[in-house]
C-alpha cells in the first residue's frame, strides 16, 4: 500500500509539473511583442531604466518570471521597453499612469553613378574634407557589407572623438576607419544579406569607386553625397522585413552613439499616430539631440494619402527620376517594335521565339494567369510567356520559359528581371495581346536593355507615396523629392537580384528603385550642409533643403505638392539658402499639446507643465514650417486662412528681402509686411501670409508659392489650400 501511495504521489507531482509547463507554454503562445513607450528619460541620475521596466512588468503580469518577458529595454536616449504580453496585460499597461502608448511590434518594409551628376553635385564641388570626415551618418537598414570598396578606409584617420559607439557586427565582421560602427537587432550579424542597407549606405556616404556598372549598364563612378564622412550601420531588417522593436532600439543606440544624421529607408503601409510610430518616436528624440532624420515617404503610390512618413520633425522624401532611363525593346513577328521597362541584362541571341499567353499554359483549372506555381513547364519550354501579372517573369523563370512579357501600371520605372523579359503599359500590352490573337504562330524577340536620355526628368515615380498627410493635413508631406529611380550603388555579393530562387547571379553593385534610394540622397545632402554649418539645427538644415528646391515635371493628375512637397532637391543651393525657418523642440511640444493629452506630452517632453496657459498650444497651420498648408470645409461660401512665420537671416548681414507671390489659382494672397530688412546675421523677422478665396468643392485645391528675394537669394515656400 505504501508503495502504491508513493507512486500515486510521484504521479501527482508529475501531473502538476506537466500542467504547469503546459500552462506556461499556452501562456507564451498567447503573448505578442508590444512596445511600451514611456517618453523621455527621467533627469534623476539614480534612475535605473531596466529596473523600472522589470518593475512595471512585475506589477501587471501573472507570469512567474516577469523579467523573461522583457524583449528590449530602451534606456540610452529615451525611455521604454518591448515585452511579450497577453491582451489583458497590454490593457493593464495602457491604463497605467506614466505610459504614453502601448502598441504592437509589427513588421515594417524596406522601401549611383549618374544621380549626383544630375543634381549638379559633381565630384569637384567645394568640400571641407577635414570637417566632412568628422560627420557620422547612421544608417538604420538591413546591415552592411563591410568588405565593399565603397567602405574602404584607405586615407581615413581614426574615428571622430565624439563617437561613442561600438563595432558589434557579429562573427567575422570587422569595422574600420570608414565604417566605424555596427550593431544588429535581428539575426546574429550586422552583415547585409539583402543588399538594401549596403545600397543606401553607399548612396549617402560611400567612397568614390570608378568603373562600376550593372552588367555594362550605367557605367561610371559610384559615390555617396559625403564620401569623406563616416558610417555607422544598424541592422533592423532582413528578408522578412523590419522589426518595430529593433527600429526603436537602433534609434536609442544611434542617438547615444553620436551620429550626426540618420537615414532610414523603412516605411509602414499607413501612417500611425505619432506616439505609436517607432520612426516618429525615434526621430523626435534624435531631434532633441540635434540629429536630423531622413525617412523614405513609402512605395505605396500612386494612391493618395499613402505617405506614411508624416511627422514634422522628419525630412520625408519622395522618389523621382534622373535624366537617364533603362528601357527594353520587344520585336514582334509582324516587325513592330515596342519599348518596355525592365533591367534586362540577358539576350535571346537575336532569334524570335513562340509567344504563349499565360492563361493557355496553366497547370490546372484552379490557376490564374502567371501566379506562383501555375505555369506548366512542358507548355512554356522554349517560349515567351505573355502575362497579365506584373511579376509574372518570376513564375515564367521558375517554370523554365525562355522569356516573359508582362503588364504593369508603373511603366516609368524598370526593375531587374531574372530572364529576358520586359513590362508594358496597358496600352502597349494590349498591342502585344492583339498580335498574339491575330496569327496562328505568334513570334517575338526580347532585346537587351539599354540606357536612353530622359528629357522629362525629374518626374515623381508612380510608386512614390503621396499626400495629403493623414495625421496632420496642414503639414505638407512628402517634404522633398530626390533621385530614386534606377540608382546604381554598392550591394551585397550574397544577395539575390530578383525574387526568383533560380536566379543565381550575384553582383557588387546593383541597380534599385524606390523611395529607399531617394532617402539616402537627401541624408547625404544634409550631411554636406552640416559640414559648412556644424551648428545648424535639424530644422535649419531641413529648411535650407526645402526652400532651395527646384521644379518637378508633374505628369500626374495629383496635386503637385502632394507628390513632391517643396520640389526637387538642389544640393549646391541648399548649402547657402539666405533665410531659414527655425523650429525648436518647444515648438513641436506645443504642437503635440494640440493633438495629445497633456499627461502624454509631459512624459514625451520631460517637462512638468508643457501645455500650460503660459506656454500655450501651437496648431499645425501655425508651426514655423518651410511650407504652408491649410484646410477648408467644402462648399463654404468663402474662406480666409492666415499663416504666421518667422525667418532667420543666414545669408548677407545687411539685406532686404521682398515678397513675391507666384500663383495661377485665382485666390487672393497677401503678405504683411512685404519687405523684410535685416541688419545682421541670425537676426529674425516675422510675417503673415493670408490666403482668401471663394468656397471650394470637396477634394479640390489651390496652390501658389511665396518667394522672398533680395537679388542674391530666392527663398521659396509652397502655399497650399485644399478642402477636406
Amino acid at each position: 500500500m505504501a508503495k502504491h501511495g508513493s507512486l500515486l504521489y510521484a504521479f501527482s507531482i508529475i501531473l502538476v509539473l506537466a500542467v504547469s509547463l503546459l500552462s506556461e507554454a499556452t501562456d507564451q503562445e498567447d503573448r505578442k511583442t508590444y512596445i511600451v513607450y514611456l517618453g523621455s528619460l527621467p533627469k534623476d541620475r539614480l534612475f535605473s531604466p531596466l529596473s523600472h521596466h522589470v518593475g512595471i512588468l512585475e506589477s501587471i503580469t501573472e507570469s512567474s518570471s516577469p523579467s523573461n518577458l522583457l524583449v528590449r529595454s530602451y534606456k540610452r536616449s529615451f525611455n521604454g521597453f518591448a515585452a511579450k504580453l497577453t491582451d489583458q496585460e497590454r490593457g493593464r499597461l495602457a491604463n497605467m499612469e506614466g505610459v504614453v502608448s502601448v502598441f504592437l511590434s509589427t513588421t515594417y518594409q524596406l522601401q549611383t553613378t549618374r544621380s549626383w551628376e544630375f543634381l549638379g553635385f559633381s565630384e569637384k564641388v567645394k568640400r571641407n574634407p577635414t570637417v566632412e570626415s568628422n560627420v557620422i551618418v547612421g544608417v538604420i537598414d538591413s546591415g552592411i557589407w563591410p568588405e565593399s570598396n565603397s567602405f574602404s578606409d584607405e586615407g581615413f584617420g581614426p574615428a571622430p572623438k565624439k563617437w561613442k559607439g561600438v563595432c558589434k557586427g557579429g562573427f567575422n565582421f570587422t569595422c574600420n576607419n570608414k565604417l566605424i560602427g555596427a550593431r544588429y537587432y535581428i539575426d546574429s550579424t550586422a552583415r547585409d544579406e539583402v543588399g538594401h542597407g549596403t545600397h543606401t549606405a553607399s548612396t549617402a556616404a560611400g567612397n568614390p569607386v570608378e568603373h562600376v556598372s550593372f552588367y555594362g549598364l550605367a557605367q561610371g563612378t559610384a559615390r555617396g553625397g559625403v564620401p569623406s564622412a563616416r558610417i555607422a550601420a544598424y541592422k533592423v531588417c532582413g528578408s522578412e522585413g523590419c522589426s518595430v522593436d529593433g527600429i526603436l532600439a537602433a534609434f536609442d543606440d544611434a542617438i547615444a552613439d553620436g551620429v550626426d544624421i540618420i537615414t532610414i529607408s523603412i516605411a509602414s503601409e499607413t501612417a500611425p499616430p505619432f506616439h505609436e510610430d517607432p520612426i516618429a518616436i525615434g526621430a523626435f528624440h534624435a531631434m532633441e539631440k540635434r540629429i536630423l532624420t531622413s525617412n523614405s515617404a513609402g512605395n505605396y503610390g500612386p494612391a493618395e494619402r499613402s505617405v506614411s512618413s508624416v511627422a514634422p520633425w522628419i525630412l520625408s522624401v519622395a522618389a523621382s527620376s534622373t535624366d537617364h532611363r533603362i528601357i527594353d525593346k520587344v520585336v514582334l513577328g509582324n516587325g513592330r517594335t515596342l519599348v518596355g521597362s525592365s533591367v534586362n541584362t540577358l539576350e535571346l541571341n537575336g532569334m524570335s521565339y513562340p509567344l504563349i499567353e499565360g492563361k493557355d499554359a496553366l497547370r490546372s483549372s484552379g490557376c490564374v494567369d502567371c501566379e506562383d506555381g501555375c505555369l506548366d513547364p512542358d507548355l512554356v519550354k522554349g517560349k515567351i510567356v505573355v502575362c497579365r501579372q506584373a511579376n509574372g517573369s518570376i513564375e515564367a523563370h521558375h517554370a523554365g520559359a525562355i522569356g516573359a512579357i508582362t503588364s504593369t501600371t508603373g511603366s516609368d520605372v524598370s526593375f531587374i528581371v531574372p530572364l529576358p523579359a520586359t513590362s508594358f503599359s496597358s496600352k502597349d500590352y494590349d498591342v502585344v495581346h492583339s498580335y498574339l490573337n491575330s496569327t496562328a504562330k505568334p513570334l517575338g524577340n526580347i532585346l537587351k536593355s539599354e540606357v536612353i536620355k530622359d528629357l522629362a526628368a525629374p518626374t515623381v515615380a508612380s510608386f512614390s507615396s503621396r499626400g495629403p498627410n493623414n495625421i496632420l493635413p496642414e503639414i505638407i508631406k512628402p517634404d522633398i523629392t530626390a533621385p530614386g529611380v534606377e540608382i546604381l550603388a554598392a550591394f551585397s555579393p550574397v544577395a539575390s537580384l530578383t525574387d526568383s530562387s533560380e536566379d543565381l547571379r550575384h553582383v557588387k553593385y546593383c541597380m534599385l528603385s524606390g523611395t529607399s534610394m531617394s532617402c539616402p540622397h537627401v541624408a547625404g545632402v544634409a550631411a554636406y550642409i552640416k559640414t559648412f554649418h556644424p551648428n545648424w539645427s535639424p530644422a535649419a538644415i531641413k529648411s535650407s533643403i526645402m526652400t532651395t528646391a527646384g521644379p518637378v515635371n508633374n505628369t500626374s493628375n495629383s496635386t503637385g505638392e502632394f507628390l513632391y512637397g517643396s520640389g526637387h532637391i538642389n544640393p549646391l543651393k541648399a548649402v547657402d539658402p539666405g533665410l531659414v525657418y527655425e523650429t525648436s523642440k518647444d515648438d513641436y511640444i506645443k504642437l503635440l499639446c494640440s493633438i495629445l493629452d497633456e499627461a502624454s506630452v509631459r512624459l514625451i517632453s520631460g517637462d512638468d507643465h508643457p501645455c500650460s496657459a503660459k506656454t500655450g498650444k501651437k496648431y499645425p497651420k501655425d508651426l514655423n514650417y518651410p511650407s504652408m498648408a491649410g484646410t477648408v470645409a467644402p462648399r463654404t461660401s468663402s474662406f480666409s486662412l492666415k499663416f504666421h512665420r518667422t525667418v532667420k537671416n543666414v545669408g548677407l548681414a545687411n539685406s532686404t528681402y521682398k515678397a513675391n507671390i507666384i500663383s495661377k489659382s485665382g485666390v487672393d494672397i497677401k503678405v504683411v509686411p512685404q519687405v523684410l530688412s535685416f541688419k545682421s546675421l541670425n537676426e529674425e523677422k516675422t510675417f503673415d501670409v493670408t490666403v482668401s478665396g471663394r468656397g471650394m468643392p470637396y477634394g479640390s485645391h489651390v496652390s501658389a508659392s511665396l518667394v522672398w528675394t533680395d537679388g542674391t537669394y530666392s527663398v521659396r515656400s509652397p502655399v497650399l489650400v485644399f478642402s477636406l
